[in-house]
């Protein structure tokens, strides 16, 4: 009954899924947390370290939570619901930053910088509390031979429209003065998350026939035996760890750029849109290629590409230059979070499969706020040149760490035992 109301209504979901990911990126245009953030935070202070703390805290509170929502989701038979309730969390934090923005005159810079990591740590735990049960969710209503080519569309739609909001913002910023500039793009985002809210709520959810009975639940037990039956995914997880240092340059990029090749806010816009473009075309072809190929060797491209873009970055004397660094930095984003959505759904059983999504997060949280931070004090110990070429070493360790996770075989006395 349920895989025939799931065949039923894939047209339908596929639809509005990736309608709800279009306007999530159509608002992430105006307030992202690669340039736009950066750029808003960078008027407030002079410290890297705090420019790199805002990918750090959006990425830690997307990842920590994960695990710990697991047993809270695998009791539900219903999922929606859920989602559309903590998905809120993750949306209103951009109009506490557009008040923060338009109360700059009155309350000061210090104060506004304190305000604005605030609301990113509820924007980032917001993320990671809606993260699992989105993923399971979506997972269920979109058959697993067409995932990563879901996965793909939705991120295309979203980087697309993104695109076009990068450029929109980067021609309010430039023409608009601050703050009131920041304060619009972070109105328009919350118009956007809105509309994406409300195509979320349309998806269509059957009941699940069974779920996991309280009694059956220890995610810390089932964390364990996970860990030591399946060494492949073990090293896939060290492997994502490996990656996030792999990407701390991409944070600085925007910020080097303004303060050391005369980049423009207009230019910052276009960067921007470059960059949401490359997410746009590489999102279907990478998975397209994951689900047809292989997903692990498209993370090791995507990886590499980090390590190119990073190299790259070193060596630019001039603006042109960063279009390729920006490109780059899209296709190893990409592949790092849509194909690595993916992969880790080929991991275990359905029942087991809000474990391994959660692990696959909350274990890498820890690299995700320490590689940026990494990341700005080198930036302001030994400049930003030498966050670089760091963050391309790293990068070719987690392209190796990778290609080695696929060699790895279960423990067979862990399979006997459980035989």
């Amino acid at each position: 009954m349920e895989k025939s109301f799931i065949a039923r209504n894939l047209k339908f979901n596929f639809i509005f899924n990736v309608l709800d990911g279009g306007f999530f990126g159509f608002a992430l245009g105006f307030a992202s947390f690669t340039t736009i953030l950066p750029l808003f935070i960078a008027n407030l202070t002079d410290s890297a370290l705090l420019v790199g703390l805002i990918p750090a805290i959006h990425n830690m509170g997307w990842q920590l939570p994960q695990l710990f929502t697991a047993r809270w989701i695998a009791k539900k038979k219903v999922l929606k619901p859920t989602v559309l309730k903590v998905s809120i969390h993750e949306r209103l934090p951009f109009l506490g930053f557009a008040f923060v923005a338009l109360l700059i005159p009155v309350i000061g810079k210090d104060a506004a910088l304190v305000l604005a990591f605030i609301l990113l740590v509820w924007q980032g735990l917001g993320s990671g509390f809606t993260a699992n049960p989105w993923q399971v969710f979506v997972a269920k209503i979109i058959p697993s031979d067409t995932f990563a080519t879901f996965i793909g569309a939705q991120s295309a739609a979203a980087n697309l429209l993104a695109s076009i909001g990068a450029v929109a913002a980067g021609y309010l910023l430039e023409h608009l003065p601050f703050p009131g500039n920041f304060a619009l793009c972070f109105f328009i985002a919350v118009g956007f998350f809105i509309v994406s809210w409300l195509m979320l709520a349309q998806a269509r959810e059957p009941e699940r026939e069974q779920v996991v009975q309280e009694q059956n639940l220890n995610i810390f037990k089932d964390v364990t035996r996970i860990l030591k039956k399946d060494n492949r995914f073990f090293w896939y997880l060290i492997s994502r760890m490996v990656y996030q240092f792999g990407m701390m340059a991409f944070a600085f990029y925007m910020v080097y750029g303004v303060k050391h090749l005369s980049m423009t806010e207009s230019t910052a816009g276009i960067m921007t849109s470059v960059l949401f473009i490359t997410m746009v075309v590489s999102n279907p072809v990478l998975g397209w290629l994951a689900d047809h190929w292989s997903k692990r060797w498209i993370l090791e491209l995507g990886a590499l590409s980090g390590v190119a873009s990073a190299l790259l970055a070193y060596f630019a004397s001039s603006i042109s230059t960063f279009f390729l660094v920006f490109i780059l930095n899209g296709i190893a984003s990409t592949a790092f979070w849509s194909i690595g959505i993916a992969y880790t759904m080929s991991f275990g059983s359905e029942e087991e499969r809000p474990t391994y999504v959660g692990m696959s997060n909350t274990f890498i949280a820890p690299s995700a706020i320490l590689a940026p931070l990494v990341g700005g004090w080198l930036a302001d110990s030994a400049g930003f040149k030498t966050t670089f070429l760091v963050s391309a070493a790293l990068g070719l360790l987690a392209v190796l760490v990778i290609h080695l996770s696929a060699s790895a075989k279960p423990r067979q006395d862990v399979l006997q035992q459980q035989a």
